[in-house]
């Protein structure tokens, strides 16, 4: 068991975790009680509910925790936002290390139809309108996620541009101050709006987004293809393949999961 968790958990993620996890009080019934579960083993457990697809209740006991424990402790850490700061982290040390570049590529990956209803579902107008969910990025250069945000299947993906771009967190530097905004976004032609670019420009984002009827997106090339490899990285984690969860901060919270998992790895090569 230990093998599994430290593999799952490495001990550089889990130095990293333990810097946002809130510290717990335990209090223990009067004349004894069982110990409370470790955090690294519901941590592990959690790893491999994203990355397999597994049901809370197919969960092996090998982990050590019962799957109602591990559940409820997914859903206390998703409730005090600790995959995005567990998210942010990991940015500041790629970022003091020089490995961010903050040119900024727009995407979004538009999600199979889910078997739950619930808030930021809607029909999905490629699948006969079953509902589903849509997930919405922005990565830097290197296709590491910087910012992500989750809609209906059926919003329109210009409308997530804005919020995703507020949601840029401040990243360190390997030296000056911290930098929030990328020097260039580039984007296909579902932004293709006016407004959009006026907004950027307020901002001093210098923008190169696709124009309908006038250029194709595959012009956008090398920048293209960065954001559909981080498309696949994230389909990497199973449990985005469709949506289970009903409660949308779960969903976010597993998205969260794989964009700190995806920029960890690249923390350790």
């Amino acid at each position: 068991m230990t093998g599994l968790v430290e593999r799952l958990v490495p001990d550089e993620l889990w130095a990293l975790f333990r810097r946002v996890v809130p510290p717990t009080e335990v209090k223990r019934p009067q004349g004894g009680g069982r110990r409370r579960a470790g955090d690294r083993e519901t941590l592990a457990a959690i790893i491999f509910v994203a990355t397999s697809g597994c049901t809370w209740r197919q969960l092996p006991p090998v982990f050590g925790p019962a799957w109602p424990t591990v559940y409820r402790r997914f859903a206390q850490w998703s409730r005090e936002r600790v995959w995005a700061r567990l998210h942010r982290v990991i940015l500041d040390e790629l970022g003091a290390r020089g490995e961010l570049g903050l040119v900024a590529v727009r995407a979004r990956l538009r999600q199979r139809p889910g078997g739950k209803r619930g808030p930021l579902t809607g029909p999905n107008l490629t699948d006969r309108g079953k509902p589903g969910s849509k997930i919405h990025l922005i990565t830097d250069r290197n296709g590491l996620p910087l910012s992500l945000g989750i809609s209906g299947a059926n919003m329109h993906d210009s409308l997530g541009l804005k919020p995703l771009v507020r949601g840029i967190p401040p990243v360190r530097s390997r030296r000056g101050p911290r930098r929030r905004r990328p020097a260039k976004l580039h984007a296909d032609k579902g932004y293709d709006y006016d407004h959009l670019r006026r907004w950027l420009r307020k901002r001093g984002i210098r923008h190169r987004i696709a124009r309908k009827g006038i250029e194709s997106s595959t012009r956008l090339g090398r920048h293209r293809w960065v954001v559909e490899r981080t498309a696949s990285w994230l389909a990497g984690c199973r449990r985005l393949h469709r949506r289970y969860e009903r409660k949308a901060e779960h969903f976010l919270a597993f998205v969260g999961i794989a964009a700190a998992l995806i920029n960890y790895r690249r923390l350790t090569t």
